[in-house]
């Protein structure tokens, strides 16, 4: 196992990570800036395009912090920091990979730690990022939910993940990310307020393209049918794991409030508004979820969506008895889909030596031992 201190990549520290009181700058779209400092800037008398400098080196130069903004005057900022921040992150640990991913813990102000991933392929780099500290949902099968729900990310903690890791990938792949997936710890229609002005502030604020960003979801209704309103085209996943509502609920305990008709309801309204292919995350659960009669369920169900199914193998995760599929199983399960005419492909695990899957980089330095679940979408160009 390969790891690598957070302080070998120096340029990534924020130089205010860890105060407060002040306001996050990553909250905000560039065009907001004038608004946000312009009354700090009249009163210091300072030209009102100070602001758009700020917002190209936040956005654009990616500053650690005011200090490295060299064609400011001094006095401003010093002024500055003392009222604003330029993120709210401070780099805990870093972990790579031999298979080139690289796991970062994140430490926010308040001590909450949350983790992202860049997983490298010949073709490109991506982010996967986290959307809340711990999870309520409680799913089966995956790591996060032995924390609990700990609290919301604001748009910024998940912005900074973005502007912070964009320079780890520079730095040790020699190209920056090229596809971002909400699908690290939490669950992002949970915290839907934050992560739509993520989104925003990604794509309009950094220049992202939309078809880049996969928001991934467990299926909550009002979430996607918010995601289908807005204009732009962002991607959507859908962690399915099972096509029947008894074995679903048990699995993921959000199917109970939000059904499986509901939810295909309203994929199919995202759909019409998006005219996007949608992602389903399949767990592969030995004995469990892995029949070829579910399979058949499966693409049933999906006669009417127009939808690619990433089968992923279950890692063990201490406290349950399940086994990951064997590879006769998921061949036959993959076997049965596309008899049916449903695409489906078995995700590559990645990171296994540095626990890269959801939750468990932050179990492991609490001192708890886990199994990696395997996470993150290497999304489409």
């Amino acid at each position: 196992m390969r790891r690598t201190s957070p302080m070998k990549i120096v340029f990534l520290m924020s130089d205010n990570a860890g105060t407060a009181g002040r306001h996050e700058l990553l909250n905000h779209h560039p065009d907001e800036y004038g608004a946000i400092l312009g009354p700090t800037l009249i009163e210091l008398q300072q030209p009102a395009y100070r602001a758009q400098q700020i917002a190209g080196w936040v956005h654009e130069r990616f500053a650690a912090g005011f200090n490295a903004m060299t064609d400011l005057p001094a006095d401003l900022r010093t002024r500055l920091d003392e009222r604003f921040s330029v993120s709210p992150l401070e780099m805990a640990f870093q972990a790579r990979s031999r298979d080139g991913t690289v796991k970062h813990l994140w430490r926010l102000r308040d001590g909450e730690q949350v983790e992202s991933v860049l997983i490298p392929s010949r073709e490109r780099v991506t982010l996967c990022l986290s959307s809340q500290a711990g999870c309520a949902l409680a799913c089966r099968f995956c790591a996060t939910g032995d924390f609990g729900f700990r609290r919301q990310l604001s748009a910024a903690e998940i912005v900074a993940q973005f502007r912070d890791a964009e320079l780890v990938s520079r730095h040790v792949f020699g190209r920056g990310i090229a596809n971002v997936v909400y699908m690290g710890m939490g669950e992002p229609m949970a915290n839907l307020d934050a992560v739509l002005a993520s989104l925003s502030i990604l794509h309009g604020g950094f220049g992202f393209g939309a078809r880049r960003i996969t928001v991934s979801t467990v299926g909550l209704v009002p979430g996607i049918r918010a995601l289908a309103a807005r204009p732009e085209p962002f991607r959507l996943a859908v962690s399915l794991h099972a096509p029947e509502h008894s074995l679903r609920q048990m699995l993921v305990p959000i199917e109970k409030r939000y059904p499986i008709p509901d939810l295909f309801a309203a994929l199919r309204e995202y759909q019409e508004a998006k005219g996007r292919r949608i992602t389903f995350e399949y767990t592969m659960i030995n004995r469990v979820n892995d029949s070829v009669e579910l399979a058949h369920s499966l693409a049933d169900l999906l006669q009417d969506v127009d939808g690619f199914v990433n089968l992923i193998p279950y890692n063990p995760i201490p406290g349950r008895d399940w086994r990951p599929s064997p590879a006769e199983r998921i061949e036959a399960f993959v076997g049965a889909l596309e008899s049916r005419g449903v695409e489906a492909a078995v995700r590559r695990p990645r990171g296994r030596d540095i626990a890269a899957a959801c939750g468990q980089l932050r179990l492991e330095r609490e001192g708890m031992e886990v199994e990696e679940r395997v996470e993150g979408l290497d999304g489409e160009s």
